[in-house]
């Protein structure tokens, strides 16, 4: 497989092979999510520095605290998602859980990525209209 990489302000074409192409696929999406975990919090809170920094070198431990509120967070999102159509819901986790971009989700699903993206942002209506009540 052929990448293309950027080495002293050029960029040159490089033979990989897929398990490579795969490891740096998966790479680039790591640092996307990393990005967007810092940029973007529709609810409003503060990025948490410390699990950014060390996301997969050291084990995690929530409070009791902590879990109790993720499990209801977690409630509150599901049934938000409950009231999504079935392409909505699919669309909107394979954006935001898995971290693909609108192209990419509309070649899975056999659509423009206009809908892709209309279909996001009508499930981040849903959210915004029942998290600011």
């Amino acid at each position: 497989m052929e990448i293309t990489i950027k080495i002293n302000g050029r960029f040159v074409s490089v033979e990989v092979s897929a398990e490579v192409a795969d490891y740096l696929e998966q790479a680039k999406r790591n640092n996307r999510k990393l990005y967007r975990e810092r940029q973007r919090y529709w609810d409003g809170r503060e990025c948490d520095e410390y699990i950014i920094a060390t996301e997969g070198r050291l084990p995690y431990c929530a409070t009791p605290e902590e879990l109790v509120c993720q499990r209801e967070t977690l409630d509150e999102i599901l049934a938000v998602l409950a009231l999504c159509t079935d392409t909505q819901r699919e669309r909107f986790l394979l954006y935001a859980l898995y971290d693909f971009s609108y192209v990419e989700i509309a070649e899975m699903c056999g659509c423009s990525k206009y809908a892709v993206r209309d279909s996001i942002m009508a499930v981040r209506k849903i959210f915004k209209k029942n998290f600011q009540k």
